[in-house]
């Protein structure tokens, strides 16, 4: 696999467009997400998408890479998503990015990593953040990651990551990560005095692990698009600054050295909020353990938790009432977990009381985790196999990454051993 990711990149570095190198239709609001280019002038800058309406549904098309290419073996485009090695995911990863996954997988080139670097930028535990990655790696593949699809693999362990973060850190201005809304939030959580730089210029090192294997989409949640809106106009940017015929004089191939990624919005469980707060995400940051489901927690937690999780009082149970916010979230979950329709849940739930649903709700996350569970206590057991998985994923990482990290050197002036 890594050899025909590696022909695959080699083919679309050929392209000549500083433009977008694939296009898609999206669906509801906020379409308007491409940049504008005029003569002679730095790209314009991309809106950024803060409406809740906003999906991107996929009905992709574009252009093919320069070169011959087999009608039977067409060259599927790529996605790249990561999530934190946190130790304990829950549910709120599993349905907003994991489960998503697993589809994504079979109708896409599919790389997806555990982003330890990304662990640092607050203060952690170092001496549970190699645990932590293992644990998290583990669950992946418990969760039906299939490395036989996908390359999975841990950040860290492809230092391109970071070297290109470097480069890319040269061209950032310092104003488009002021804008950013995670690093105000959290740096008035923690501080002052414990903001690292690292909060500040994370999202060049998020744009580095995007752009590093010429991404085609990248499954976000509504948090995350205004990082990968940074991630795009850094993309043109550097294409602009440093691409096309500039890159051709140094010796290269020309053309764009990035692809320009989009957006991969799942239509439904792209945020799952809080057990105690319908307003707040799940998360592990919370202070109360009973405002999330783990995927590790045994079936007795489950169910204490769904007992006590927040509700309210009125008649029946319904979805995208604003009142209620807790009503709609469990509503959502029970949903995704099951597999229905949104109609299929309305239907059965539109008169059900509390006490009822909460039943529901609790056989079906134990029906549902129970096999990842199972699985999850195999691959752990067999320390060697994990790391057999890992150490492949991160060699077919590489051969991808270290083509677009020479060409960035390259285009970028650099005198090269």
């Amino acid at each position: 696999m890594g050899r025909a990711l590696l022909s695959h990149l080699l083919l679309l570095s050929n392209q000549k467009s500083p433009r977008l190198c694939s296009s898609i239709v999206c669906h509801g609001r906020n379409q308007s997400s491409h940049f504008v280019r005029t003569g002679g002038t730095t790209p314009s800058r991309l809106p950024l998408h803060t409406g809740t309406n906003f999906r991107c549904n996929c009905t992709v098309s574009a252009p093919e890479a320069e070169g011959s290419v087999s009608s039977s073996s067409p060259v599927k485009k790529r996605v790249v998503s990561g999530v934190q090695p946190t130790g304990s995911v829950h549910l709120g990863n599993y349905l907003g990015a994991i489960k998503n996954w697993i589809s994504l997988q079979d109708t896409y080139e599919t790389l997806f990593f555990i982003v330890d670097l990304h662990a640092i930028t607050l203060p952690y535990d170092a001496s549970e953040l190699s645990k932590d990655t293992k644990k998290t790696a583990a669950l992946y593949l418990a969760c039906g990651v299939d490395t036989s699809k996908a390359s999975v693999f841990v950040q860290s362990h492809v230092r391109a990551h970071v070297e290109l973060m470097w480069l890319l850190s040269s061209a950032t201005p310092i104003g488009w990560l002021n804008r950013m809304i995670q690093f105000k939030e959290k740096s008035l959580k923690v501080g002052d005095e414990n903001v690292g730089v690292a909060l500040l210029t994370y999202p060049v090192l998020m744009a580095s692990d995007i752009l590093l294997y010429q991404s085609d989409f990248v499954p976000v949640g509504e948090d995350q698009k205004q990082h990968l809106e940074l991630t795009r106009e850094l993309a043109e940017r550097v294409n602009f600054l440093y691409g096309g015929r500039k890159w051709k004089k140094r010796g290269g191939k020309g053309g764009a050295l990035f692809k320009v990624p989009e957006a991969l919005i799942p239509p439904a469980g792209a945020r799952v909020m809080s057990l105690t707060d319908g307003l707040s995400k799940m998360s592990k940051s919370a202070p109360s353990d009973q405002s999330r489901i783990n995927l590790l927690d045994p079936k007795e937690v489950i169910a204490n938790k769904i007992k006590r999780c927040k509700t309210d009082s009125f008649p029946g149970l319904e979805f995208d009432n604003p009142e209620r916010p807790e009503c709609n979230n469990l509503l959502s979950i029970y949903q995704l977990i099951t597999g229905r329709t949104k109609e299929e849940v309305t239907l059965e739930c539109r008169d059900m009381n509390w006490g009822t649903f909460k039943a529901n709700l609790t056989d079906a996350l134990i029906d549902h985790l129970h096999p990842i569970q199972v699985r999850y206590e195999e691959i752990t057991s067999d320390p060697a196999y994990l790391d057999q998985m890992l150490s492949e994923g991160a060699r077919k990482a590489a051969d991808i990454a270290e083509t677009t990290l020479n060409n960035v050197y390259q285009a970028m002036g650099f005198f090269r051993r």
